[in-house]
């Protein structure tokens, strides 16, 4: 059978989400589902929190401009119904020196393992997971 998850989706889609670097772990965090980015994006004070090795890149070009990041890789949980459902493992995360970033959820994995549906008229955000075969 395959999953859902329903998310409300009131101005914003935002699913949630928590990370993961070793044996600390962030509080459930509301993250921007992006379909018009590449890659998961997180501030900075995340990665310090979970005190998290960060490795320096090249800047990258984003709406915004061109940007310095870091990268990393974080444990990343989609929570259904209060708990952790699906981990991804060793994701890639970019880090931004931006208090005011709200955490970027991507298109790599995400749109390539869930048909993702924006039902803004019915307030919902529907991610079904894509069987592989």
């Amino acid at each position: 059978m395959d999953r859902e998850y329903v998310f409300r989706y009131e101005n914003y889609p935002l699913i949630k989400i928590r990370f993961h670097y070793r044996n600390k772990k962030t509080p459930i965090i509301e993250a921007l589902l992006d379909s018009g980015g590449d890659f998961t994006v997180i501030p900075l004070p995340i990665a310090k929190f979970l005190g998290a090795k960060l490795r320096e890149t090249n800047d990258v070009s984003t709406a915004g401009g061109i940007a310095p990041v870091s990268k990393t890789r974080l444990d990343l949980g989609i929570m259904r119904d209060g708990k952790e459902d699906i981990l991804y493992r060793r994701l890639e995360v970019f880090v931004m020196d931006n208090d005011d970033l709200p955490v970027l959820i991507g298109r790599k994995p995400f749109f390539e393992d869930f048909e993702i549906t924006f039902k803004k008229h019915e307030k919902k955000l529907v991610l079904k997971r894509i069987r592989k075969e």
